[in-house]
């Protein structure tokens, strides 16, 4: 009896573990995530300081900006982002966005590559 118990208790243990770490997982591949597109403004980039040592919990980015973006329906959302350098002005982005992390990714895109929807939204001109 006491050995099946302790079978039991380690399945469970086991199964408690393996569903943390879909989880875990699950937020830091950031499934789930939506495309927003945005256009490059940098009179809207604030400059970090340098942290002389301390944890950089942005990831060693300095420059981070806060931007209008759409997703492919238009909708507009304020996000956030942040980069190691300037980037260029009126550069068009497509920003990965997972729901637990933000931005996770972006790559600049060329005017013909965003959504219709997002091409009538703001004031995006080729």
């Amino acid at each position: 009896m006491m050995k099946k118990n302790v079978f039991v208790g380690i399945g469970i243990v086991v199964l408690i573990v393996a569903a943390l770490f879909g989880l875990g997982t699950w937020l830091y591949l950031g499934t789930g995530s939506m495309y927003y597109y945005t256009q490059i403004d940098n009179s809207k980039i604030s400059e970090g300081k340098p942290r002389d040592g301390v944890v950089d919990l942005q990831g060693g980015m300095r420059y981070s900006y806060t931007l209008p973006a759409y997703n492919e329906k238009g909708i507009e959302k304020e996000i956030t982002f942040g980069a190691s350098r300037e980037l260029r002005e009126d550069a068009y982005l497509k920003l990965t966005v997972s729901p637990v992390r933000g931005v996770v990714e972006w790559s600049e895109v060329q005017y013909e590559e965003l959504p219709e929807a997002v091409q009538e939204c703001g004031n995006y001109t080729n």
